[in-house]
């Protein structure tokens, strides 16, 4: 157990700049993190050959997507472990073992060999290597959401708070970018052959210098607190015992939100390529331009929660998303036109900004500090597992079915399930958990 009293006093009354170092420290870390995750999905059109041979580009994808999709099943366990972890150890303490996953998870793919050199074994360590970084970001997006969340003030939160999608985003755009300038240095073969490993090495470089950062961060004041107020120690039975209705809370609101941003962004690339028929480089180029209009709106979003509340800025996107995702998605699929298909795109991620911006300060605001952490964690770990890790994989069958609109019908409900929740939640900016300034 750590002794509150031990704690750095930074941790127990941060000033101003004390405060925005932990806050650009852990949104630097956090950048790295998704990264590493994104860079899978960003490559997947090069490296999947070579792990999942096949002659249909279709069966090769999901492939890729399947194993993308398992490593969302180690989510809920690694926001579980980390969860309980960073509560009982301190915020930093879980970031830190966080990353050290992820490193070790980009470091493995980068160096494995391929189907046609050692067989099954390769999309084994794939799978492996897969599973290591989604227990990383498991607890990742816990320890990250309820870092950002405390270190804020409370006039400032939502804005603050929302780097966690600005790095979340950023994270995968530098994934599209690296893609980018190395579609410009290597050639096509180049690229499909070796250059795919380039970004996971890198990757696992990058992660190795978060671990420094993270080792000197400033702990957050809730958790000095908790500690001293000799508060329960967090586990799964309390969390369950004194929180269920928030735990469900949490899982309906994410649903639709995570599922809406998955299909409008890491989805956006493969559909763009495989069904609107764009080449893998103007798919790549439209994504990344959009990502970067994205990650720009996330923190207006926030700062404008601060000042209206969170819930406004979840009903719309629960609106536009039920109402819009249609007609959005099929649009798309007929079009040829890039810049057409950068609107359309653009537009879909203005809509879901209501859910992303807010969407880590809005769960941390429903828990207490000693379970903030596993609260926040484990219940969207299960719904991104449930409805966000899926969302290639069944886009990807509902077109192998012949029916790829059932995809947009899809998104759209669950959309519609949230916006229930956001209609019948009250404002958590209000009524918030979190009692530090």
């Amino acid at each position: 157990m750590v002794d509150a009293a031990s704690l750095p006093p930074a941790a127990n009354a941060p000033g101003h700049a004390a405060r925005l170092r932990s806050i650009v420290g852990g949104s630097i870390g956090n950048m790295v993190e998704w990264f590493d995750w994104y860079v899978y999905a960003a490559f997947t059109l090069y490296f999947a050959p070579h792990f999942f041979p096949a002659e249909d580009r279709t069966a090769q994808l999901l492939g890729a997507a399947a194993v993308f999709a398992v490593g969302f099943l180690m989510r809920p366990i690694g926001a579980w472990i980390m969860g309980v972890y960073a509560d009982r150890h301190g915020r930093k303490a879980g970031l830190t073992l966080s990353v050290t996953l992820m490193c070790t998870g980009s470091l493995i793919i980068a160096v494995t060999p391929d189907y046609a050199a050692i067989g099954l074994g390769a999309p084994l360590l794939l799978l492996l290597a897969r599973l290591l970084q989604g227990l990383s970001v498991g607890g990742e997006y816990g320890a990250s959401a309820t870092y950002l969340s405390e270190m804020a003030g409370r006039e400032s939160r939502g804005f603050w708070s929302s780097f966690q999608y600005v790095t979340l985003i950023s994270g995968q755009l530098l994934a599209i970018l690296l893609l980018i300038v190395l579609q410009g240095l290597l050639s096509e073969a180049q690229l499909d052959d070796w250059g795919w490993r380039i970004p996971f090495a890198i990757g696992a470089l990058l992660a190795l210098v978060v671990f420094r950062i993270r080792r000197g961060l400033a702990e957050t004041a809730s958790y000095a607190e908790a500690r001293r107020a000799g508060t329960p120690r967090s586990g799964l039975l309390l969390l369950l015992r004194e929180h269920p209705r928030e735990a469900l809370l949490v899982i309906a609101l994410t649903a639709g939100g995570t599922l809406a941003f998955y299909a409008y962004s890491i989805y956006m690339q493969k559909f763009l390529v495989n069904t609107s028929g764009f080449s893998r480089e103007t798919a790549s180029m439209i994504n990344a331009v959009t990502l970067l209009g994205f990650m720009l709106l996330q923190p207006l979003a926030g700062a404008l929660s601060d000042r209206i509340g969170r819930r406004p800025l979840m009903i719309g996107f629960g609106l536009a998303g039920t109402l819009g995702t249609w007609p959005i998605f099929s649009t798309l699929a007929q079009t040829r036109d890039p810049l057409v298909a950068g609107l359309l795109v653009m537009t879909a991620l203005v809509i879901v900004t209501g859910y992303t911006a807010i969407n880590a300060v809005v769960k941390a605001e429903l828990f207490p500090a000693h379970v903030r952490t596993l609260g926040v964690a484990l219940p969207y770990a299960l719904a991104n597992t449930l409805f966000g890790g899926t969302a290639e994989y069944v886009a990807l069958r509902f077109k192998q079915a012949g029916w790829e609109q059932g995809f947009y019908a899809y998104v759209t409900a669950m959309c519609a399930v949230s916006l229930v929740t956001y209609l019948t939640m009250r404002e958590t900016r209000e009524a918030s958990m979190i009692a530090e300034d």
